[in-house]
């Protein structure tokens, strides 16, 4: 995101992503749900004296290995995001003062010879790329005249406009070039359809788990997932006969489910849905079917974000606990990297994905709140608004942004299971 000023107020933030959508262009990965890590090492807690401490255990190590994997491609995805914003900003010539990842005090900092400051902070919520103005308390210090052409505010409007959106652009094409790259690497994914609708995920003590539907079961006998929702909803308190097959049993059998009545009127039985397919690889013959094969992928997962994101804002009492931060994305990711090194491609691939749509939310300290008022001003005939009202905006947003941040760690953090081991 961006961050139009020294004051801490009115940084921009590039909150990561909300959510990782479970659904039909995906394979079904418990993305987003805390891994269980073991507890540390009893030697590594308390050390008063130097002794020469046993090798950690071969499932420690592939433990920390997997979580710096995943740390290092969210990290990566940030840098890519940020450096969007700043490789378009020195494009066009316009004077820039910070470039950030993470947020507060700095941990390590270095300045350029051109005089802007690289430094990696302590909050891991984003990052953020600074912009000298001329309502900075630090800017009569800099040297810069109010009306100096190069500052980003007194810009013309396309320039902004590209500055502001290249964070998500560089999202997009990166995102692009992981699917690209694992195409290369591992083949392309090919989907084979099979009967019926997987079940994912079962809420406890819901009508579906009440009728004995487990995680991993398939609906043979619903139409689509579309269908099996429709008649859901449109059956609260009535009895739904269903066919399910489950791989522990030789043979199909029936379950009467009675949908719960949900706060609409319709009825819900607490479960996910996907469509019931199996992933194969297949390896491209020449650099422009890998070309192909990898902007359907990209397609299709876009789809699939843009799907759950609308699910989200729809149901959103229902999927909030679903909303991560970085802690639950580490997690998730570490646990993907030691499933399967494709599986690591695919979740850079969705994290950028999922990045580059919550930053076009048009919400105050996202991307999409910067264009929503480049937008506005465009609208006005190129007249600005009044900074005042454009800070206060702004500076809402970044407070909301850092408090959801810091309840997500937290929250997060305590869900871990080597955490709730030591409380």
């Amino acid at each position: 995101m961006l961050h139009l000023s020294f004051h801490p107020l009115s940084s921009r933030f590039s909150f990561l992503p909300s959510k990782f959508p479970v659904t039909p262009s995906a394979s079904h990965l418990p993305l987003f749900k805390p891994i269980s890590l073991p507890p540390p090492h009893p030697l590594l807690l308390s050390s008063p004296c130097r002794r020469r401490l046993p090798p950690l255990p071969a499932a420690d190590l592939s433990v920390l290995q997997s979580v710096t994997e995943a740390s290092a491609v969210l990290a990566a995805i940030i840098v890519v995001h940020e450096s969007g914003h700043f490789l378009a900003a020195s494009l066009l010539r316009i004077r820039i003062s910070k470039f950030a990842i993470g947020f507060g005090p700095p941990l390590a900092r270095f300045f350029s010879s051109s005089g802007i400051e690289f430094s990696l902070r302590s909050f891991p919520l984003g990052g953020y790329v600074a912009f000298p103005d001329a309502d900075d308390p630090e800017f009569p210090d800099s040297g810069v005249a109010p009306d100096d052409p190069d500052l980003l505010r007194n810009r013309p409007l396309p320039h902004r406009f590209l500055v502001v959106s290249a964070g998500v652009v560089a999202n997009l094409v990166f995102a692009y070039l992981v699917l690209f790259s694992q195409c290369l690497s591992f083949g392309a994914a090919a989907r084979q359809p099979l009967p019926g609708v997987l079940i994912p995920e079962v809420r406890p003590l819901s009508a579906a788990a009440v009728a004995g539907i487990l995680p991993g079961d398939v609906i043979l006998d619903a139409p689509s997932v579309y269908g099996l929702v429709d008649l859901i909803k449109s059956s609260p308190g009535k009895s739904i006969p269903l066919q399910i097959s489950r791989k522990t049993l030789p043979n199909p059998f029936i379950v009467n489910v009675v949908p719960d009545t949900d706060s609409d009127g319709t009825g819900r039985i607490g479960v996910q849905l996907s469509p019931n397919f199996r992933v194969t690889r297949v390896r491209p013959a020449n650099i422009f079917e890998a070309i192909r094969f990898s902007g359907v992928e990209f397609v299709a997962l876009s789809a699939t974000i843009l799907e759950g994101l609308k699910e989200t804002f729809l149901n959103f009492s229902q999927t909030a606990g679903k909303v991560a931060g970085p802690v639950a994305i580490i997690a998730t990711g570490a646990e993907v990297a030691r499933s399967s090194s494709d599986g690591l491609f695919q979740f850079a691939a969705v994290i950028n994905l999922n990045l580059a749509v919550i930053n076009l939310l048009p919400l105050p300290a996202l991307d999409g709140g910067t264009l929503a008022l480049l937008l506005v001003e465009a609208a006005r005939g190129g007249q600005k608004l009044p900074r005042e009202l454009e800070q206060r905006i702004m500076s809402s947003g970044v407070l909301v942004v850092l408090m959801l941040g810091l309840i997500l760690i937290v929250r997060d953090t305590l869900n871990l299971d080597f955490v709730k081991e030591m409380l």
